[in-house]
């Protein structure tokens, strides 16, 4: 018997005008750039009303960052999965890479998220946001793997802000190529270059 919880029809249906509103969203987004679209547009083009878009999104640039949510807690999971006693540089560059593999399967998608994140000030701000926060959860779960205080100890922070540098590269670099770059490379290429600090634990 599975103990996992059922999916009522209710959730099923928020679920699917989640997604029909976040894909309305980034294909205008993508078409028109983001100040020139409107959340009018966004509902009508899902066929929704505004007052439903907002019950799912507080703005336009939600719509856009809800893409990366779960980008954070996948990072994490990635580093607390590694084997103890792997070298750090190895150990962070699975887990960057377990992020820019998912934006290189969404493909096209990804691609135009990307975009929009990169050359819309507001939603670059978000993205940094975001990352200030991986990398906190980051140097936790470093400090905890490493046996090391956190709150005196350099390293941990270090360490995080670095991948998350080579992440930010690395996305920038695939995304200015429209895809064409390989991201298992740069993400090497990248690692490459700073596994040295990386795996000096001092």
């Amino acid at each position: 018997m599975s103990s996992r919880p059922e999916v009522t029809l209710a959730q099923r249906k928020r679920q699917l005008v989640s997604d029909e509103l976040s894909e309305a969203a980034l294909q205008l987004l993508a078409l028109k750039g983001f100040d020139a679209v409107t959340v009018d547009e966004i509902a009508a083009t899902a066929g929704v009303s505004k007052r439903t878009f907002f019950r799912y999104f507080a703005s336009k640039e939600d719509v856009v960052v809800r893409f990366l949510t779960g980008m954070g807690t996948d990072m994490r999971a990635a580093l607390a999965s590694r084997p103890l006693g792997e070298r750090p540089s190895a150990s962070l560059r699975h887990t960057v890479w377990v992020s820019m593999a998912a934006c290189a399967d969404h493909g096209d998608r990804a691609l135009r998220v990307v975009h929009l994140i990169l050359r819309t000030p507001a939603l670059r701000a978000r993205f940094l946001e975001r990352q200030d926060q991986w990398r906190d959860d980051l140097a936790a779960e470093l400090a905890q793997r490493l046996g090391i205080d956190s709150g005196t100890h350099l390293y941990p922070q270090l360490a995080a802000g670095m991948a998350l540098t080579a992440f930010d590269a690395v996305l920038q670099r695939w995304s200015g190529s429209e895809g064409a770059e390989d991201p298992a490379d740069l993400t090497d290429r990248a690692f490459a270059t700073i596994a040295p600090a990386l795996d000096s634990v001092g």
